[in-house]
């Protein structure tokens, strides 16, 4: 996710992933603007990230965390393996926390629209 921000740029919108809800429907999704938020955010450009994608932020640092989980997990996990079973139930529940807290709003977004077309 840090590389692909990096590489496809903003100012060039040259981004390969596009949002088929939009594309079929016209209108907008929760997720819309997500690719151009992220490569601003890695480029600095916090303010212009949020107005790409209000939860763009969010969303980031969760991928974020989750780089900073997988390496401190391997770390852990050579030095002391015989706790590898235990790290696997913590890392589990730290990641599900932060992906409830991060995705929040996008699973939120789903529900509602399920009950729309209902």
């Amino acid at each position: 996710m840090l590389i692909y921000s990096g590489i496809f740029s903003p100012e060039k919108n040259n981004y390969p992933v596009v949002c088929i809800h939009e594309r079929l429907t016209g209108e907008p999704c929760f997720s819309c603007g997500l690719s151009h938020s992220f490569s601003l955010i890695v480029r600095g450009k916090i303010e212009e990230a949020y107005e790409w994608n209000q939860y763009g932020m969010r969303v980031f640092l969760f991928f974020l965390a989750q780089l900073l989980f997988r390496l401190d997990f391997l770390r852990l996990s050579l030095k002391r393996p015989e706790n590898i079973k235990h790290l696997i139930i913590y890392d589990s529940i730290a990641s599900l926390t932060i992906f409830l807290i991060s995705f929040w709003p996008f699973i939120e977004s789903i529900f509602t629209g399920f009950l729309r077309v209902s």
